[in-house]
């Protein structure tokens, strides 16, 4: 059978290895799947062998805690208003600020002397050495405490053979401490019997400093990453909330109104303007249009009438409706929405960090050298202080600190620099992951596009003009609460027209509207409703299928009284300015783009035309988007998934990375990895670049974290005393250990330094946007111009004006180019007076020694 636990207590991918490890090690259980950033397990086992219990113990017995998973309909009636996560950091701030509280005092009186800071007398000389290292020991005492979890499951994991990152810390620190308890008593010594040569050197040979900013430098690291972690729970009670509570039944003919737990299948449902639907099921009476942008990502509500299906948490517009409940509880598509970013949460791997795979070898490794190396000099005549002291600092000089934070530290900088260019990035994981995408999956509405429908092109009949026309459009539209009317009111306000009064206002199902104008009759609707009313629309046909195949909703407006067409209004859900550019550097890059959208072929097909995306998929479901995130995946691509509606939670949640646009819902927001707070698709490069040089960093600072112990630890075992009376003494070996600190805080910090190239300069996008056939209220072709071809190109490595000189000398080498390098940009504009292929532009510059990010074309929508 299969049983899903909660996990407490994890706070690495070692930890999660040693979950998995202890529970497979229990007879009768065939897989284990520990979920990091769900802090859950799923255990398929022989139930005639096992129970949960045996399975529980053996998540307790790897130091962590465990529960059987709480169903989540029951958790969310009872909810916990504080979930674990939020627990887990209200916990970690504690004490971090208890540990900082005690340890800046710690660090004024063990180091002040080196920097020549005042101290009380009492803490001066050879006589108050006592109080001077009691003193330490007891302000050590409180950080050791309230950071006890490091011991418990850093020893408990380390006896149990599955060592990880709270084994380093335990064991590193425990032995500064024991050390430093160890000189108080050779300080009480010396004084006792007047020997201040001792007291001397154990009063210097003190290192509860070094254990309690080990501790307190790796719980900053704990609280940054426990901070970040996942929402998902979050994520899944906002979906929840999305259905109404109750519903509106009829019942041996009374009406009445239950909770929404309470309807069952069969049930009428009564359903007025503006409700949410409570349950899916079918319309049997009335009509209206129904906004299912939540699940669908349509910008633009659908007519609904009898036989018509509708779905639970899609909001009724206009009319009055009633329907029949076919699904019901846990079988809506909410809840199948629900269930599947559940499970596509469940089901991703845990991030493994270099330094947590690393510590299973490490730290039986360090303990063995220390083992060995007391043991040796104690077989070689040396005192036992001498050999203990070897040991000792073997221990110290291991201690993980620049192990622990090199990654922290690269991704608090990372994330920092994120945040700065409008980048949110949620999780560890997330900024890591996503330096290894190389497709990036995009929904259409509210992402690539403006998610709300404008104005595109005005097409007048007869002697009309275009402002007679807005002006009558706009009258009977005002009524209406339909998007489109939206888009012509607000076309209509921006040009200063005054509406007439609309009278006899009426809505003629799935067809358009009617109304009387200054005593006319007008009507306002698609091609269906002139055709029914007999206005003759032909010569404008072409027109109206240019406008459908570029994506856009042609509107007719036509005199009914004296059955004579007006003209046609289209209206479309726009592209962003910038997502041309995005599109463009997501390929330059080498990434794959490819469009999801709920909405028409059309529409999908007109838009991946004009940004030349790779691939578009249109008229799909949230189950749909899905899916289809795990058919790349499957192919063995690694997948980032940009969207902004609540229908594509479940793909972030799928994809390797999930990227959610900040204007959207805050459903999408929470299901996802990264949140672009300016909604600009080119941020979403911005992550990716940035997450690049943000492992890079890392990478850097583990090399230095390893260096440095591969040096040290050799010689704190003391290999070179025999030879040259080289011995490291405990304290230095602290000291090495807070500089090994500090050289990977300062290599993080270059992170500050990293700049979104070609972004801030706004990448042309403006050019691009302008150029779009589908924002330029222009029926016409886009055409080429007759001028040079241009093309930008984007080169890293420029610092000076040789570099300049040498670029520009290369391109102009090329017959037929014509180039000019902008240094500050770090920019080529290179025109061309004959057909020269990008990859000719590039192997110039890189034959020059420089790097190509990507190559742009200035002039003409697909730049040929």
């Amino acid at each position: 059978m299969n049983e899903k636990f909660n996990v407490r207590g994890m706070t690495c991918s070692a930890c999660s290895a040693a979950v998995e490890k202890s529970v497979k090690k229990v007879d009768g259980v065939a897989s284990v799947n520990v979920n990091l950033l769900s802090n859950s397990m799923t255990v398929e086992y022989d139930s005639t062998v096992t129970d949960n219990g045996k399975i529980i113990q053996a998540v307790t017995d790897a130091g962590y805690s465990a529960f059987i998973f709480t169903n989540r309909k029951s958790a969310l009636q009872k909810t916990e208003k504080i979930s674990p996560v939020e627990d887990e950091i209200k916990e970690m701030k504690k004490r971090l600020a208890i540990s900082f509280l005690f340890l800046i005092p710690l660090l004024y009186i063990s180091m002040g002397h080196m920097f020549n800071l005042p101290l009380p007398e009492l803490l001066h000389g050879e006589a108050n050495a006592l109080t001077f290292s009691f003193i330490q020991f007891l302000l050590t005492l409180p950080i050791v405490f309230v950071n006890k979890k490091y011991y418990t499951v850093g020893f408990k994991t380390l006896f149990h053979g599955s060592p990880n990152m709270d084994s380093l810390i335990a064991i590193g620190s425990s032995a500064a401490v024991a050390y430093g308890i160890f000189a108080i008593f050779k300080i009480g010594y010396g004084l006792g019997h007047n020997q201040m040569d001792i007291v001397n050197q154990y009063k210097m040979d003190l290192y509860f400093e070094s254990a309690a900013t080990i501790l307190a430098l790796i719980t900053l690291g704990k609280y940054l990453e426990t901070k970040s972690k996942g929402r998902t729970s979050e994520a899944i009670t906002k979906l929840m909330n999305l259905a109404p509570k109750t519903a509106t039944v009829v019942r041996d003919g009374k009406e009445s109104e239950i909770s929404v737990d309470d309807v069952v299948i069969g049930d009428l449902i009564l359903v007025r303007p503006g409700q949410s639907i409570p349950v899916d099921g079918v319309i049997i009476e009335g009509a209206s249009a129904v906004d299912q942008s939540a699940l669908t990502g349509e910008s633009i509500p659908v007519e609904k009438k009898s036989g018509d299906k509708v779905i639970a948490a899609t909001i009724n517009k206009t009319g009055f409706f009633k329907f029949k409940a076919e699904k019901v509880g846990e079988d809506t598509t909410l809840a199948k929405i629900i269930e599947l970013v559940e499970e596509a949460g469940s089901s991703k791997a845990p991030i493994a960090k270099l330094a947590d795979k690393v510590s299973g070898i490490f730290v039986p490794v360090v303990i063995s050298i220390a083992v060995i190396a007391t043991i040796t000099w104690l077989l070689l005549g040396q005192s036992f202080e001498f050999a203990l002291s070897i040991g000792i600092a073997v221990l110290v000089i291991s201690c993980p600190c620049a192990l622990g934070l090199a990654t922290p530290v690269a991704i608090m900088v990372g994330t920092g620099m994120g945040a700065s260019n409008g980048i949110l990035i949620k999780s560890a994981e997330a900024l890591e992951t996503a330096h290894t995408i190389n497709t990036v999956v995009l929904d259409k509405t509210g992402t690539i596009t403006e998610g709300r429908p404008r104005v595109t092109d005005i097409v007048t009949a007869g002697d009309i003009s275009e402002t007679e026309l807005l002006e009558i459009a706009a009258s009977i539209e005002k009524p209406s609460e339909h998007p489109l009317a939206e888009a012509i009111l607000e076309k209509a306000s921006n040009s200063g027209i005054k509406l007439k009064a609309a009278k006899e206002f009426s809505t003629i199902e799935g067809r358009g509207l009617y109304a009387v104008i200054d005593g006319k009759q007008y009507i306002a609707g698609n091609i269906a409703l002139m055709n029914e009313r007999n206005i003759e629309v032909y010569e404008f046909k072409s027109t109206s299928d240019t406008f459908a195949d570029d994506g856009k909703t042609p509107l007719f407006f036509a005199d009914a009284g004296d059955k004579r067409l007006l003209g046609i209004i289209a209206v479309a859900d726009v592209i962003k300015a910038t997502s041309f550019e995005a599109v463009k550097q997501f390929k330059a890059m080498g990434i794959n783009v490819v469009m999801l959208t709920g909405d028409n072929k059309k529409t999908a097909e007109a838009i991946r035309k004009q940004l030349d995306i790779d691939r578009a998929v249109a008229e799909v479901f949230p189950q749909d988007k899905e899916r289809e995130i795990r058919s790349i995946q499957d192919s063995g691509k690694r997948v980032a998934m940009i969207g902004d509606g609540i229908n594509d939670a479940p793909a972030l949640a799928r994809a390797d990375v999930g990227i959610a646009i900040g204007a959207g819902t805050d459903i999408a927001i929470e299901s996802a990895d990264i949140v672009l707070i300016k909604s600009d698709l080119q941020d979403a490069v911005t992550a990716i670049r940035l997450s690049k040089a943000t492992i890079r960093n890392i990478k850097q600072n583990l090399f230095w974290a390893f260096f440095y112990n591969a040096i040290g630890i050799p010689l704190a075992a003391g290999v070179f005393y025999s030879l040259l009376e080289w011995k490291l003494n405990p304290m230095f070996g602290a000291a090495a250990m807070s500089m090994s600190s500090v050289c990977v805080v300062t290599n993080a910090l270059r992170l500050k330094l990293f700049k979104s190239r070609g972004i801030e300069e706004g990448a042309y996008s403006s050019d691009r946007y302008d150029q779009l056939n589908i924002n330029t209220g222009n029926t016409e072709n886009i055409k080429q111009g007759d001028g040079d071809m241009k093309k930008i190109m984007e080169i890293e490595g420029m610092t000076c004006g040789h570099c300049q000189a040498r670029v520009e000398k290369a391109l102009n080498a090329i017959d037929g180019v014509a180039a000019k390098v902008d240094l500050k940009k770090k920019i080529a504009i290179v025109e061309l007076k004959t057909n020269v292929d990008n990859d000719t532009l590039r192997s110039a510059v890189s034959d020059a020694g420089y790097e190509v990010v990507s190559v742009s074309e200035k002039k003409g929508l697909f730049g040929k």
